[in-house]
């Protein structure tokens, strides 16, 4: 899977496409919640395509209020190992106009943090949805009704009609709570906590992984 790039100037959505699809993953401080998505995912995708078949996937991450250059919660980092995910050389960052223009799915902890993505701009609405709700949606897309991951364009452009597909279905299934789509803050929380959490967010990425990529979660 393609690592995320450095920082500089974004290039305009509407040039040409490339042959990558981006993910960002939106907490609050990029310290907790959104490190353990970001890795999670990652490592979910790789497991279930490999390395060669993930290169056009580029997972990434950012806090709205992100602690730039700081390391991820130690007790984060514990929970992504418990998995089998890898929380090496991780360094926070503020979320920044660039990283919304470049980012083809904005997957965020909360609904307020989905709404600080949208206020941004950049078009941002169609393709930002709280992880849970857009767990939801995906859950009632048809996968025939997908490209097939080996079909020309593989696995990106299948991720492209994923997220308009989910985009359309938004108005319609609606949550059945208002904290239906929340994943809670475990910062200053202890391990336990942290622990549910990763749980948490690891069920919401696995109908998530499997729609993306054509491949269910092994037994």
């Amino acid at each position: 899977m393609t690592a995320p790039e450095g920082r500089g100037i974004a290039e305009h959505r509407e040039k040409k496409p490339e042959a990558t699809f981006r993910i960002l993953h939106v907490s609050t401080g990029n310290v907790c919640r959104s490190p353990i998505t970001e890795r999670l995912t990652r490592h979910a995708l790789t497991h279930r395509l490999g390395t060669v078949r993930t290169r056009g996937l580029i997972v990434e991450s950012a806090g709205t209020w992100g602690h730039e250059g700081a390391p991820m919660e130690a007790h984060a980092a514990t929970v992504l190992t418990d998995f089998g995910a890898d929380p090496a050389g991780f360094l926070g960052r503020e979320l920044l106009d660039e990283h919304v223009i470049r980012a083809d799915l904005v997957l965020t902890a909360t609904r307020d943090h989905r709404a600080q993505v949208i206020s941004m701009g950049h078009s941002a609405g169609l393709r930002t949805f709280t992880l849970k709700e857009f767990t939801r949606l995906v859950r009632a897309i048809d996968p025939a009704t997908l490209p097939g991951p080996e079909e020309a364009g593989g696995v990106v452009e299948r991720a492209r009609a994923l997220v308009q597909a989910a985009a359309a279905l938004r108005g319609w299934l609606l949550a059945p709570t208002e904290d239906a789509d929340e994943v809670h803050d475990p910062y200053g929380a202890p391990i336990t906590f942290f622990r549910s959490i990763g749980d948490e967010i690891n069920q919401a990425l696995d109908p998530v992984v499997t729609a993306l990529t054509g491949v269910p979660a092994p037994a």
